[in-house]
């Protein structure tokens, strides 16, 4: 039984070189994969694996963008009609027995006896008319006045030398009382010319003429009379 467990002659030295021949292989492997790195072998194969897929992507064309169709619009669904309610019956009303009352006794209705009739009165007599109120007196009839009679003789006033000088001229009223004998006894200047002289030879003047006295109703009588006078240079 020993010997039949025992290791083959032989095996143990193929089992030791495989595993050096492996592990060879491995740090090979190393070098040489150090040994492209420093000669930059390895950097020229990622170099140009890099730029042909990029180039392949630049080259490839875009795929056109798929829009979607918008959704069909939903049916309209009209709303069904609604039934109708029905009439419901109404239960007739039963008619209810009337009851008749039986009148009762009216009293006789008494008209009130008329009332007799009022006696005549006797009609009072009207009360006598007012007397009609006297007529109004008829107004006074007044005579002005006057101071241009032919009879009178009055002379024309004086026109100033001073004044037809300066060239003065104008008009002249004057208020002036006449008295029942036809002289004047006062007169005063209503509106003046504007200028003293032409005033004050007017005023004198009407003192000095004669008059036809004024008369109410026929009868001579005292009165103030205005009395205008014109100062013109001809």
């Amino acid at each position: 039984m020993a010997s039949s467990l025992s290791p083959m002659p032989g095996a143990e030295p193929r089992r030791l070189n495989r595993r050096i021949l492996v592990v060879g292989a491995v740090v090979g492997f190393h070098l040489l994969a150090v040994w492209a790195l420093q000669s930059g072998l390895l950097r020229r194969a990622v170099e140009m694996v890099i730029p042909v897929q990029v180039l392949a992507e630049i080259i490839e064309p875009a795929q056109p963008q798929v829009v979607p169709e918008p959704p069909p619009p939903a049916p309209v669904v009209a709303p069904k009609p609604q039934p109708k309610p029905k009439p419901v019956a109404r239960p007739e009303p039963t008619p209810q027995p009337v009851l008749q009352q039986e009148p009762s006794p009216v009293a006789p209705v008494v008209a009130p006896p008329e009332p007799a009739p009022p006696a005549a009165v006797a009609a009072e007599p009207a009360p006598p008319a007012p007397p009609a109120p006297p007529a109004p007196p008829a107004p006074p009839r007044v005579e002005l006045p006057s101071s241009s009679a032919d009879y009178l003789n009055n002379p024309r006033p004086p026109y100033p030398a001073l004044s037809k000088r300066m060239g003065e001229q104008g008009r002249v009223l004057l208020r002036v009382y006449i008295e029942t004998n036809g002289t004047a006894s006062r007169a005063e200047i209503k509106r003046s010319s504007g200028y003293e002289r032409l005033d004050q030879t007017a005023l004198q003047t009407v003192q000095r003429w004669r008059y036809v006295p004024g008369k109410r109703n026929g009868v001579p009588e005292s009165m103030w009379f205005d009395i205008p006078i014109n100062f013109v240079l001809e």
